[in-house]
């Protein structure tokens, strides 16, 4: 029976408690030196829940995760399905703007979060947001450090160990219907909007994409660099544990100590952007890890050559599998399969999932013939419920017949193989995190020495694309390039402060005035190729 024929009907937490009862002793997270087993993460996600509902939490209620790739966000998470709690992962490198807005948005009840982390005191930091955020209600602090609580501070292993023996109230979710995650990513217009993810949504993608690779108990995984992000919380962890196999997490992505890792926990299967194989690749030229247990990899989230799946498949990872996925569909779309023709394996973003349906659309929302281009439109389990408390935006992010509008231009072949060949919407993928040039643009229009400015992406051969922003300045002034990144600092998350910054006297306009933002991303391109040696 295939996984996701298996676990339909199941909440998350239910599949857990499942593969719990079969195996306990099967090994579930590798985390430097730690191994927790199924029984183990089943038996802590239950005391963790049963703590919480001390506290008051319960079905509903949402509960922001503010973790690095630590086992305790994949117990937190587990905690909240068996509390029927609406899970939010935020991205630690998230600005204080950010992480408060989303907050105040999804109406947080607790966040659980480190102490400290890449330089930041989250403990200080939330603590403040109690008095500013009327819905959060509790902070729960994952760290070493011996510190004095109130009431309204806990610190994880202390809820832990109050939960311990303690039942967790009998609750009945409805998988199809109830929410379990929302995941905040950008809307057209660089605001932030919560997708909001029902059980069988995250778990329907997670199974499809490991049934396509074939993903067995024995297999160790490994590349969920970012829990937070949809394909590490569905796939990664969702995934890894439908399929009862073992997942090796990393704190922080570095290239030298995760060829390590391969080796020494022999890993079986890889996921990752483009980034993170091709700085794999780079280090491994140097290091020459012994990676042959590699069998299969998953490279997603951004755009990446034929060239370069092909020296990866030959240098790194065999049987390099390119994934079209996005957070609206709860991760996968369409996937290349091992058994797929080599042509199609590197060419193509592959087939669709089982129960995935795609239309080509043309711009007055007509359905196009095979082989034609136009907007890529989805529909299937994984299709998100909706953007949490914003009906318009939803509203019009589907068509009449339900289907999905993605913004991304495609093209289906004769043979049924999507192929993406670029974007509607301005989206600039960085390492795999999203980018929307108006966001950027927002804020660089607040600085007093630009009079205008246009943010566009250019090719870059390991992150995808940079960020470059282009600035007329204002008559008379003077800055330079590093003070406009640091202005943005101060409230963009890092990804997101442009890589370039170019000056110039005007921009290239349309006849109706409007930016030609394709010609001036070719001027800079060009202009980059100029410098390089």
């Amino acid at each position: 029976m295939a996984l996701s024929e298996r676990f339909r009907g199941r909440s998350v937490a239910q599949v857990l408690e499942a593969q719990a009862a079969e195996d306990p002793n099967r090994v579930f997270l590798i985390y430097g030196s730690r191994r927790l087993t199924y029984g183990q993460v089943d038996a802590r996600a239950t005391a963790l829940a049963a703590a919480l509902h001390e506290l008051g939490i319960e079905a509903g209620d949402r509960i922001a995760l503010d973790l690095p790739n630590w086992p305790e966000f994949v117990i937190s998470m587990f905690a909240a399905a068996k509390l029927g709690a609406v899970i939010v992962p935020l991205n630690p490198r998230y600005t204080v703007p950010e992480l408060q807005y989303m907050l105040r948005h999804s109406e947080a009840a607790v966040v659980i979060s480190a102490e400290t982390f890449g330089g930041t005191d989250y403990l200080e930091l939330f603590e403040g947001f109690l008095t500013s955020l009327p819905d959060l209600q509790y902070v729960v602090t994952v760290g070493e450090a011996d510190l004095w609580y109130d009431d309204r501070i806990y610190q994880f292993e202390d809820l832990l160990s109050s939960g311990e023996g303690r039942a967790v109230p009998e609750l009945r979710v409805n998988p199809e219907e109830d929410v379990f995650a929302i995941l905040y990513t950008s809307g057209t217009m660089g605001k932030p909007k919560g997708v909001a993810l029902t059980h069988w949504n995250l778990l329907s993608a997670a199974a499809g994409t490991v049934e396509a690779i074939g993903l067995a108990p024995d297999d160790v995984v490994f590349g969920v660099t970012t829990v937070f992000h949809v394909f590490g919380l569905g796939p990664g962890i969702l995934g890894t544990m439908a399929a009862g196999a073992s997942l090796v997490l990393q704190e922080q992505f570095d290239p030298a100590e995760a060829l390590e890792l391969i080796e020494r926990h022999r890993v079986t299967v890889h996921y990752g952007v483009p980034t993170v194989f091709l700085t794999e690749l780079r280090e491994q030229r140097k290091a020459n890890r012994d990676l042959s247990s590699l069998r299969v990899g998953i490279v997603a989230g951004a755009p990446i050559s034929d060239e370069q799946v092909r020296r990866i498949r030959a240098e790194l990872c065999p049987n390099l599998q390119v994934a079209y996925s996005l957070t609206e569909t709860a991760s996968t779309v369409t996937l290349t399969r091992p058994e797929d023709p080599e042509d199609k394996q590197v060419q193509t973003v592959g087939r669709p999932l089982d129960g995935i349906e795609i239309r080509i659309l043309d711009l007055d929302g007509s359905v196009l013939p095979v082989e034609s281009l136009g907007e890529v439109a989805v529909r299937g389990p994984g299709v998100m419920k909706g953007y949490y408390r914003q009906p318009g935006e939803t509203a019009q992010a589907f068509d009449e017949d339900g289907y999905f509008l993605t913004g991304d231009l495609g093209m289906v072949d004769e043979e049924g193989y999507l192929h993406i060949v670029g974007r509607r919407k301005e989206l600039i993928i960085r390492g795999g995190f999203n980018v929307y040039p108006r966001e950027v643009e927002d804020r660089l229009h607040a600085h007093p020495a630009v009079a205008d400015v246009v943010v566009v992406g250019l090719p870059h051969e390991v992150l995808g694309e940079l960020v470059c922003a282009c600035i007329v300045p204002v008559e008379g002034a003077i800055v330079t390039g590093e003070e406009i990144k640091e202005w943005c600092r101060g409230a963009l998350a890092d990804y997101k402060v442009p890589d370039l910054v170019r000056f110039f006297d005007s921009f290239p306009l349309t006849g109706s005035g409007k930016v030609r933002r394709v010609e001036l991303a070719r001027m800079v391109s060009a202009e980059e190729s100029s410098r390089r040696p």
